[in-house]
């Protein structure tokens, strides 16, 4: 069904249940609609098991040329899978390109089960990791997305629902990856992959939307600039799902629809998707409201006590940017100054951290009050003064307190 995004003026109709547009760099949320109903999201819940697996690897616990025997559950999957029989052995590389290129719900079934020692107990890792990555429309009950009735019923979890996720939560999962997986890319972009030497034809990736299939007659209709990642879904209780994401002009973006209406082989999400990248790429551009190195006005210096001078100019570390619709301003304000302490003590050196500001602006997307906090850095040093000098500053500051204290009285 048709729909307008919530509260952003001008944004795009989209087909579908649900959608988000967020800015890959900093997560500022340039669209949404209805992006935090919990829905079946498919298979792009396996970017949580590819975020997983992928960490794993980071932390020594597998490897990805270990060779691993394919057990009962994964050889009893059904839906997209690469026909993995029990006893088959392959590698941890070779099954995670079949889960993230062809979404093969037997390879990912395995590794689950191997960074796990079950399917169920890497199930609570997932749900574990979305606590932790802030997604709270979230639950997963299998490390497929595949619905309860689709599992193999031998390995169905004990306890009721369905794996559910809701577009920001996808968006926010995409983020993290792209954050802390950003090699995940060179897999995700694969266009197609020879799982065995003997299959006649090889696997082929299902994000028709990657930016290469500009020279496949079939797919050319769908491929989109930029875009190299990160995963389909499909079900049909979850109707057409996706969650892409591209990189222009040195802007990357992530774009969620669930629940778009169709058949899984018309490409409609695809088309949507493009919908939101477009609203994205040509109606903002990024813009910098504080810039790095700038004095904050009202708070040009802070005390310090014990050095040469009293006072500390002080600078920010870092400028902040944000994604603006094209004609519009933002204009920050100064919300709070926090010294590292009050006052500093020297010896203070340039550059050094001494405190942290806090900026309130309206996101210019939303309107809804967002606030950045960034650092304050020395822009000089103060040595530490003397003895001799802090004595006689003792002094002077205990006759002037006494001075103002006599004037008081009168």
């Amino acid at each position: 069904m048709a729909s307008a995004a919530d509260e952003i003026p001008g944004a795009p109709q989209i087909a579908g249940n649900s959608g988000i547009l967020m800015d890959a760099e900093t997560g500022q949320i340039l669209y949404q609609y209805n992006a935090d109903a919990p829905l079946p999201p498919a298979s792009m819940s396996k970017m949580m098991t590819e975020y997983l697996v992928s960490k794993a690897v980071k932390q020594g616990t597998v490897s990805w040329t270990d060779t691993v025997k394919i057990g009962e559950n994964a050889a009893k999957q059904i839906g997209s899978r690469i026909l993995l029989a029990q006893g088959d052995q392959h590698t941890i590389r070779e099954l995670y390109i079949a889960m993230a290129v062809y979404s093969a719900n037997d390879a990912t079934v395995q590794l689950a089960e191997v960074v796990g020692g079950s399917e169920a107990g890497f199930v609570k890792m997932m749900n574990d990791a979305a606590a932790e990555l802030g997604m709270t429309a979230s639950h997963f009950i299998n490390a497929t997305g595949l619905d309860r009735a689709d599992m193999p019923e031998k390995y169905r979890p004990a306890e009721s629902g369905e794996t559910l996720m809701s577009a920001r939560d996808s968006a926010v999962l995409a983020y993290h990856i792209l954050k802390e997986e950003p090699e995940f890319l060179e897999t995700s972009k694969i266009q197609e992959y020879k799982f065995r030497p003997r299959d006649k034809v090889p696997m082929k990736n299902w994000n028709w939307m990657l930016e290469s299939n500009v020279n496949n007659p079939t797919l050319k209709k769908f491929a989109y600039p930029g875009v190299d990642g990160l995963k389909t879904g499909h079900t049909s209780s979850a109707g057409n799902c996706f969650t892409g994401t591209a990189l222009q002009n040195g802007t990357r973006l992530i774009a969620v629809v669930m629940g778009v209406p169709g058949g899984v082989n018309d490409g409609k999400r695809f088309l949507e998707t493009a919908k939101l990248f477009d609203y994205g790429f040509h109606s903002f551009e990024k813009k910098t409201i504080v810039q790095a190195k700038a004095v904050v006005p009202g708070y040009e210096k802070l005390k310090v006590k014990k050095g040469k001078s009293t006072k500390l100019p002080v600078v920010t570390a870092t400028d902040v940017t944000v994604m603006v619709p094209k004609g519009q301003a933002v204009e920050p304000t100064v919300q709070e100054v926090k010294p590292a302490s009050d006052p500093l003590v020297a010896p203070i050196t340039l550059g050094d951290k001494v405190g942290t500001v806090t900026y309130k602006y309206k996101d210019p997307s939303t309107q809804s009050d967002k606030t950045v906090t960034i650092d304050l850095i020395a822009s000089e040093d103060v040595s530490k003064a003397s003895w001799w000098r802090l004595m006689f500053r003792g002094i002077g500051n205990f006759f002037s307190g006494l001075f103002h204290g006599i004037v008081d009285l009168f």
